[in-house]
């Protein structure tokens, strides 16, 4: 099999990249050792969030990092055995998230997150799918007053920064909002600009059918056996190899896999997360997801059930899962929502791709000019899909970036 294009990994991130090299009248092969979206993309609580402007930082107060060494938090937790392995990693996390650093991390951020749902919107709109999408965003609420005025305060903050709205609910305001909610909350922060999917994996399938209508190839094969093949790039695919003049890797946290055998040290490092569904007693209703500031975890009407997504976990992408933090999560929940039983047999278990400046990597590999990078996006692979497919589409096929893309160049790493 020949293409002009091989994209390696098919979650969100890579169907929107396949798509839009497709769109621009190449031929390319999507490579996927699974179906689409079946990893860290069919997990996630179903978001795409254009006012998350501000990435997840590594904590700069000591009693805050106090409470999360003694590891019983339900927002973060770690392996004590994989600290050795991940230290490097937390290290430069926790430099990059300090004030004088971070200010520019999000100014970068912000301008890929800026784009977030125009992007999707667009591709739904070819693919068929904008029944997929709810336009009443998403909810952070709130168990204390003080943690409610400092939530309303950075969203004024990040209003006049960046542009992103919100609505800030008393509790009168919440209970109107979401009528099922436990009282005992003194209110919320309305994120308004958000869409949200009950289906993650159904928005991908959606793009992944578009994508072949327009002449592109889904098939299953090994990212791991990419080599060099005169001056483009074969891979082993279920029926047998496939060759492109030009590769783009966007495994996720599978992606240092493969740069690594090409000779690429990047700082790549997880956070895992989990989630499970339940269903609701009677006929409690959630109208959109909820995020509880003060606990850590989210709570998102799904397709299959209530979906209770966990925070982080540090640990090595491959070890046993350890779902404690949703054990902590679900009477946390409870309290706030009426769940009813579990829906699935088991918790379901993936990993975010995380770089230790918190921005992920998308551009040309700098020792191969026919290979491009697009992943390390941790929290925002589903939001960031659509943007990054079109800047990577861009950047390879020699038209103007929409986006300036030099602060994700992997060339930031190097040593």
């Amino acid at each position: 099999m020949k293409a002009d294009f091989t994209v390696l990994g098919a979650g969100m991130v890579g169907v929107c990249v396949a798509l839009h090299l497709q769109k621009r009248g190449y031929a390319v092969v999507l490579v996927d050792k699974r179906g689409a979206a079946e990893e860290t993309s069919f997990g996630n609580a179903g978001m795409i969030q254009r006012e998350a402007v501000n990435p997840h930082v590594f904590p700069q107060e000591f009693g805050v990092i106090m409470r999360y060494a003694r590891n019983r938090s339900i927002d973060a937790s770690y392996h004590l055995a994989a600290l050795p392995r991940i230290a490097s990693f937390m290290w430069g996390y926790w430099r990059n998230s300090h004030p004088k650093r971070y200010g520019d991390v999000t100014r970068s951020y912000a301008r890929l997150i800026e784009h977030c749902v125009a992007e999707h919107d667009a591709l739904a709109q070819e693919s068929g799918a904008t029944g997929l999408l709810r336009r009443d965003g998403w909810i952070r609420v709130y168990r204390t007053a003080e943690k409610r005025d400092a939530g309303f305060a950075d969203a004024e903050r990040a209003q006049r920064a960046f542009g992103v709205a919100f609505r800030a609910l008393d509790a009168r305001g919440l209970q109107e909002a979401e009528p099922h909610l436990s009282s005992v909350l003194v209110g919320g922060l309305h994120w308004t600009q958000p869409t949200t999917v009950g289906d993650p994996q159904a928005l991908a399938l959606a793009y992944l059918r578009r994508f072949g209508s327009l002449g592109g190839q889904f098939v299953q094969g090994d990212a791991n056996t990419l080599t060099e093949n005169g001056s483009g790039w074969r891979v082993d695919g279920a029926h047998g190899p496939i060759d492109a003049g030009k590769v783009v890797i966007a495994l996720g946290p599978w992606s240092d896999g493969v740069t690594r055998a090409l000779g690429y040290d990047l700082p790549l490092a997880v956070k895992r997360g989990y989630h499970m569904h339940y269903r609701a007693q009677g006929e409690a209703v959630l109208n959109r997801p909820i995020a509880d500031s003060e606990r850590g975890y989210c709570l998102t009407p799904m397709a299959r059930g209530m979906r209770l997504t966990t925070g982080v976990e540090f640990a090595l992408r491959d070890a046993a899962p350890t779902p404690v933090q949703l054990e902590r999560a679900e009477p946390a929940a409870r309290e706030l929502f009426p769940l009813a039983e579990r829906v699935d047999a088991e918790p379901w278990m993936g990993a975010r791709p995380c770089t230790p400046d918190m921005l992920p990597v998308i551009g040309q590999a700098p020792r191969h000019p026919n290979m491009w990078f697009a992943f390390g996006h941790a929290h925002q692979g589903f939001t960031l899909g659509a943007v990054t497919g079109r800047l990577i589409a861009e950047m390879a096929t020699g038209e103007q970036p929409f986006v300036d893309p030099t602060p994700y160049r992997a060339e930031r790493f190097a040593r």
